[in-house]
């Protein structure tokens, strides 16, 4: 029988971006809160110190920060008629564990989505006519505009220090931005990072394509800075270990850095690690719950009773933990019925490598995550549709984030994979190559979702998250389009060698990376038939259970998540304050 604890305000299931968030902004507004991390305990010091945080076989090939699938883990499969197996080792993503989650090894790149990205299918609708969508596709608005998160993209900017350059400011356009992002209220709080030679080329002969170029926006900071909440931000030194590394120089936000230092002494915050969250209790007339059931760091059962249950795991395990709760219907992809586990989306990635055999050198170990130059002409409807067939598009950017010696062996698609005639290539190419990369939307569609596996179980004994996924055709269809503008900025840098590299074009394997950005599963919206959780994230049918994270995306857009999900998590957290609190109740409508 579970141990029962003394009660609490607000228990939040995971300890990342959005759970150290919500306990930060709920506890500063008077109410206790529990956080319960499934991982580990860690600290920028002494955890993510360099020179041991430089492991590159360690972290980057040996997953030391990631979730381990030997305990945790979840089944894929293609297409419904398919048998899911477990996904052994990780491969296409890579889910963090421990104190701040994800967010600890990302790379930080900080966008905003476009605002048509909130309004998709009325978008379309409105400008090209409801029978431009493709019938495959289920893709739907939001329920929440740019209008309204726009206050809550620019707080979370300001958390992370972020440096970039704004193309929108209060409707005028700004000479060096992105001229096709949302209005914004304010520039961003720091510098753009310094951009080396390899981007510098991309975003020149972007311009003398006709494109656009600016800035990546970035959490990798430029100056040392002060963000709303006291944490204390520091140059970065473009050392190359962002993505797949902790940052020991406090140099990438992160929520470790950013909230939890400034969170921890607090008295209404108490964080428990090596906790696993069993379930969420529902009561017994299943219209709230009362609190969760979970395992310890000792090994045994324990009860946390809870006003309130906010769900800020990782976005598929935020839907794992729905559907072995019993809470919202699950999806049933055979009748369309159903809203837990429906909507899943991933990233259209593709890309181009330009080889320039030693005309250029581009020293790529001089790299930070989001250092980087892009074109957003063909991101979202920033480009005309009428005459194609698809839906959505991609940023193209040149990045460098790292010339790790591992990882980092460009060579040209016919070389021998060892031999002396791969260790000449590897030489060759290693510092006059270049990358390309166009980074997609993902649209949904009726056989892409989550559901439970019947037949495998997790360590603990519960069925382990099935997957099932495939590219639509629509964003194989928008990748060679977008994937054609790469190429054609690719020649006209002047390299040596071009060549292409489609993936969406092939069936999904979750075998190699691509992306940490699984979305859907519990998707936010206006109709309880469509969508697992009001336009505040609020559960439809238990009124104290909201939930966080990527899986609240109805699609997914051209961007990293991160922006998005945190603007998400600020208008939810709004909500909450100023309108649940004082009467706990259903949602409906309204703004915070």
């Amino acid at each position: 029988m579970a141990i029962r604890l003394p009660r609490t305000d607000v228990v939040i299931v995971g300890g990342g971006w959005t759970g150290l968030t919500a306990a930060y902004e709920l506890a500063h507004a008077g109410r206790r809160c529990v956080v319960l991390e499934r991982g580990q305990f860690r600290h920028t010091v002494p955890d993510l110190q360099s020179p041991a945080m430089h492991d590159e076989l360690k972290y980057a090939l040996r997953y030391a920060l990631m979730m381990d699938t030997a305990r945790n883990t979840l089944t894929f499969r293609n297409r419904p008629e398919e048998i899911a197996l477990p996904m052994r080792r990780l491969g296409s993503f890579l889910p963090g564990e421990g104190l701040g989650g994800a967010g600890v090894h990302w790379n930080g790149q900080l966008w905003r989505p476009l605002p048509s990205d909130l309004r998709i299918r009325s978008h379309y609708t409105d400008k090209y006519g409801a029978a431009f969508i493709p019938e495959e596709l289920s893709i739907q608005d939001w329920g929440v505009t740019y209008e309204e998160l726009e206050p809550h993209f620019d707080f979370f900017e300001k958390i992370c220090g972020t440096a970039g350059k704004a193309g929108n400011l209060r409707g005028q356009k700004q000479e060096g931005g992105n001229p096709f992002e949302g209005q914004r209220s304010d520039e961003y709080p720091n510098e753009p990072m310094k951009q080396p030679l390899a981007t510098t080329l991309f975003g020149e002969a972007a311009a003398r394509e006709g494109f656009n170029p600016f800035p990546m926006p970035s959490a990798n900071v430029t100056k040392t800075y002060t963000n709303p909440y006291g944490a204390v931000l520091h140059p970065c030194t473009y050392c190359g270990y962002c993505e797949r590394f902790g940052c020991g120089y406090y140099a990438k936000a992160d929520p470790i850095i950013c909230v939890y230092d400034r969170l921890k002494g607090h008295e209404n915050f108490t964080l428990r690690t090596q906790s696993t969250v069993m379930r969420v209790n529902k009561a017994p007339d299943g219209k709230s719950a009362t609190g969760v059931t979970y395992i310890g760091d000792d090994g045994r059962e324990y009860e946390q009773p809870a006003d309130m249950v906010l769900l800020c795991a990782y976005g598929l395990w935020n839907v794992h933990l729905l559907l072995l709760s019993g809470l919202g219907q699950p999806y049933d992809p055979a009748t369309n019925e159903g809203v837990v586990g429906r909507n899943y989306a991933y990233q259209t990635m593709a890309s181009t490598r330009v080889f320039f055999n030693g005309k250029h050198r581009f020293n790529p170990f001089m790299g930070a995550g989001a250092l980087g130059m892009v074109a957003d002409d063909f991101n979202g409807d920033n480009f005309d549709h009428a005459s194609l067939d698809f839906v959505g598009g991609g940023y193209i950017a040149v990045t460098q984030t790292n010339g790790r010696p591992v990882e980092t062996t460009p060579i040209p698609s016919n070389t021998p994979t060892w031999g002396a005639a791969f260790k000449n290539a590897a030489r060759e190419h290693y510092n006059s190559t270049l990358t390309i990369t166009m980074h997609g939307s993902s649209m949904t569609r009726r056989a892409n979702y989550l559901d439970l596996d019947p037949t495998y179980t997790d360590d603990l004994g519960r069925p382990l998250l099935r997957l099932t996924f495939d590219f639509p055709d629509n964003d194989r269809r928008m990748s060679r389009h977008v994937t054609a503008q790469a190429l054609r900025i690719g020649r006209a840098m002047g390299g040596s060698l071009v060549e292409q590299s489609e993936r969406a074009s092939d069936p999904y394997s979750i075998v190699p990376y691509q992306t940490t950005h699984n979305t859907g599963g519990a998707v936010i919206g206006t109709d309880p038939k469509t969508s697992a959780v009001n336009r505040f994230g609020q559960l439809w049918d238990q009124h104290n259970v909201f939930v966080f994270g990527a899986c609240l995306f109805p699609q997914n857009i051209g961007y990293n998540p991160t922006g998005s999900v945190m603007g998400l998590a600020y208008w939810t957290l709004a909500a909450i304050k100023s309108q649940y609190l004082a009467n706990p109740r259903p949602l409906m409508g309204g703004s915070p």
